[in-house]
């Protein structure tokens, strides 16, 4: 892959990633609230509801993460369908890295289905199906977007370290194969030249 493909992978990356993050602060800002109404045509009490814009961003931030994640793997071939990579620091950071950015990434998308899921969760007539009084109404507590947020950049920069690694443990992989290939065509020259030599001789 060419330094051109490469800018353009992180270039991607980047941008879906900082995108999903911006969406799950603003989630977690847009969180759904409500509060105890009495029901206009009856003696009914239920919850009203504000607008449900975080269980959108919610789960935009989800897919937009995912296709980030998915162009690093279809790169990267998730480290198992590809060639093998030259044994050192740089794989082992690869794989270090690539473990820690896949648990990251299912930490984060966890944390947008279940606030999404629970957002979106209005209990309108709840007290009249426990027969009793509302207090409150159910709402989505603080801090599982801003959680999922988190999670994105971290995910983010294993993302980085994971890709770099990658590069450098495969492009070492080739120059490696390169030299040992040219090792052996020198011997074999040699090989071939004391040979003839020797024919000479005789």
């Amino acid at each position: 892959m060419g330094a051109a493909a490469t800018v353009a992978v992180v270039a991607a990356v980047t941008f879906l990633h900082v995108l999903s993050f911006l969406l799950a602060v603003g989630a977690e800002s847009r969180r759904s609230t409500g509060k105890v109404v009495p029901d206009e045509y009856d003696e009914r009490e239920y919850c009203k509801y504000d607008s449900d814009a975080s269980t959108a961003y919610g789960v935009s931030a989800f897919f937009l993460l995912l296709l980030s994640q998915a162009i690093v793997w279809s790169v990267t071939r998730c480290l198992c369908f590809g060639r093998a990579l030259s044994a050192g620091g740089a794989r082992s950071c690869a794989i270090s890295s690539f473990v820690l950015s896949l648990l990251s990434f299912l930490i984060a998308e966890a944390c947008l289905v279940a606030g999404s899921v629970r957002n979106a969760y209005h209990t309108k007539y709840v007290g009249e199906y426990l027969k009793r009084d509302l207090s409150s109404c159910a709402s989505l507590r603080k801090g599982v977007f801003a959680g999922a947020a988190a999670m994105i950049v971290l995910c983010l920069v294993f993302d980085y370290v994971f890709y770099w690694g990658y590069k450098r443990a495969d492009k070492g992989g080739w120059v490696k194969h390169q030299n040992e290939m040219g090792v052996g065509m020198t011997d074999y020259g040699h090989d071939v030249r004391g040979v003839g030599e020797s024919g000479d001789r005789v």
